[in-house]
């Protein structure tokens, strides 16, 4: 009998725990397949969670739980502290709107000053909204408990076992206070992190993430951001951009210097100031390299490319213009008479494994006549 009891529960609990499942799962699918306006989906929640719920406690009813769950109940002794529930919903509350007060209100304020950037205002945003909720936290744990000291020893020693397990992350979030004090970028520079580069998109505590030129996003950690060096292209306003070109030995290098920079200084992203020059760099294979230097305005990538573009076609034509060459590497090559070697006598034939080597001819001799003999 016995047996036979526990087994209808068992598939009364099976059927109950499946019946919320589908209904679940038949909700969120209606969720996906339509539009829904928020109320609606309101209703929709509130009757599930009712539901959830009712099945849960038919489950405690099935299992015969009910009378020790209202002996839990007595043993709490809700009664007495249906005031301190109540006081802690009001004081976390509280806590809530304090805290998107002060989020409104830094963000007002990192408006008005343009000292604070977006990615110094997250910050200080998250920290106060954590500085708040601990000490409201404290308030509501020392509405329930008069040994405060004893719960933080062991939050503390809890902490410091956390920290140990999660010091990669900590040691982001240390790093992301770093960067907001050091501010090596801010959003929207075009940096170089080690081998990562691109558009600063977003700073957070624990990343930072950037935009490649090839269209990926690539979130760097932050403690990477500060064992890394940081090449930041838009922090002055200006980048240079240098072009090599050759030009063939006959030609005087200061001539063709000096029409390299009255065709760079006629391109319309080259700034004046600082002025294009030419340096020259080295004495190549087949020419003497000249590097021919520009500098543009608010960098980019798009920018640079266009601007080194338009560079190499204007120099290209100034030279076609004045007769000076622009050469490419050339080879000469030479040959010779083949001298020794290996040589076959007449009607032999060399052998496949044979070794290279010089073979003299085979000489015939004549055999000499003995004295006293009279010759034909």
């Amino acid at each position: 009998m016995w047996l036979v009891d526990n087994a209808l529960r068992l598939l009364v609990t099976v059927a109950v725990l499946g019946g919320l499942i589908g209904i679940k799962q038949f909700v969120n699918r209606w969720r996906r397949d339509r539009e829904v306006s928020p109320r609606i989906a309101l209703v929709v929640s509130g009757m599930l969670a009712v539901l959830i719920a009712g099945g849960l406690s038919s489950l405690v009813a099935v299992w015969g739980l009910t009378g020790t769950l209202l002996s839990a109940y007595e043993g709490v002794d809700l009664g007495r502290q249906i005031g301190k529930i109540v006081l802690s919903v009001v004081i976390l509350g509280g806590t809530y709107a304090l805290s998107d007060f002060v989020g409104h209100l830094i963000k007002d304020l990192a408006r008005e000053q343009n000292a604070i950037s977006e990615h110094e205002r997250e910050i200080l945003h998250r920290t106060t909204q954590i500085t708040i909720y601990a000490f409201a936290l404290l308030v509501v744990i020392g509405l329930f408990t008069d040994n405060i000291g004893s719960l933080l020893v062991g939050a503390g020693f809890l902490g410091v076992v956390v920290g140990m397990a999660a010091r990669q992350t900590l040691g982001a979030v240390l790093a992301g206070f770093v960067i907001m004090f050091s501010k090596p970028f801010e959003v929207g520079d075009w940096v170089v992190i080690g081998e990562d580069e691109g558009t600063v998109t977003e700073i957070t505590i624990v990343n930072t993430r950037i935009q490649s030129f090839d269209g990926e996003y690539v979130m760097v950690p932050n403690d990477m951001v500060t064992s890394n060096s940081v090449r930041n292209r838009t922090r002055r306003g200006r980048l240079r951009i240098e072009v090599d070109v050759g030009v063939d030995y006959r030609t005087d290098p200061d001539r063709a210097g000096e029409i390299a920079t009255d065709a760079v200084a006629e391109v319309d992203r080259i700034l004046d100031v600082p002025a294009p020059q030419v340096v020259g760099k080295e004495f190549g294979e087949s020419a003497i390299v000249l590097g021919v230097r520009g500098w543009i305005e608010n960098p980019s990538a798009r920018r640079r490319w266009q601007a080194r573009t338009r560079m190499i076609a204007a120099i290209r034509e100034a030279f076609a213009a004045n007769d000076i060459k622009i050469p490419f590497p050339q080879r000469e090559l030479s040959g010779r008479a083949e001298t020794g070697g290996f040589r076959l006598a007449d009607g032999e034939q060399p052998a496949a494994d044979t070794p290279s080597r010089d073979v003299e001819p085979s000489r015939r001799t004549q055999p000499q006549s003995s004295e006293g003999e009279d010759d034909d």
